[in-house]
């Protein structure tokens, strides 16, 4: 399973990953997309540099945002709790902004295991985690983390018992989800700021685990 974490092979002679040009036909959307745009910024609806402020915000999100969410459910029960029946709201309360979108957050226990995956395409939570990685929208990985989850995670270094149950969670664009992993041990004179440190992309996902202090 490919994923951005050993991905040293398919090197450039200049050292830089190789990938191939993205120079094939525009699909019908893409088309689509284009011509609706040049109209509404020739009819005055909107502004090119209202577009690539936006594109630029959107492109400027990073996982600390989710981090942020888990740290706080951390320290405090309450949020927790909300987190877990409303996790749309419980991240609004915290001041960040992410649209429309459903979000469901699910809680790693010492027995169960949360892993997340889009079968059909890249729904990812990108207002929490920023964009996703390269590996979650591969055919691999969008395949595989449903027909051999266990397999998918060894590859990523997360070795699960035979007891922990693993729950595998389909993101569609209406619904997206976070990962609530465990807090790690031996961090109880941690600040919610420290702890944030620990939250990684990854263990949001359900491929890692949070840094040990």
């Amino acid at each position: 399973m490919p994923h951005d974490h050993h991905d040293h092979d398919n090197l450039s002679p200049s050292g830089h990953p190789f990938r191939p040009d993205n120079d094939e036909p525009l699909t019908y959307w893409q088309t689509m997309e284009i011509a609706l745009r040049e109209i509404l910024v020739e009819k005055g609806h909107l502004a090119q540099a209202d577009i690539t402020a936006q594109i630029d915000a959107m492109d400027a999100r990073n996982p600390s945002h989710g981090a942020a969410v888990v740290a706080r459910a951390w320290v405090d029960p309450d949020f927790k709790a909300q987190l877990l029946a409303d996790a749309s709201t419980a991240s609004r309360d915290m001041g960040f902004d992410i649209g429309p979108m459903h979000l469901v957050a699910v809680a790693n226990t010492d027995t169960i295991h949360n892993l997340i995956v889009c079968t059909l395409c890249s729904c990812y939570p990108r207002n929490l985690l920023g964009l996703p990685p390269d590996w979650y929208k591969t055919r691999a990985y969008r395949s595989r983390a449903v027909s051999e989850p266990r397999a998918v995670l060894r590859e990523f270094g997360l070795n699960l018992p035979d007891t922990t149950t693993l729950r595998v969670h389909d993101s569609t664009a209406d619904m997206r989800y976070i990962v609530l992993p465990a807090r790690p041990a031996g961090t109880d004179d941690l600040s919610q700021g420290e702890l944030a440190e620990l939250v990684t992309r990854d263990s949001m996902i359900g491929v890692g685990l949070p840094r040990q202090p």
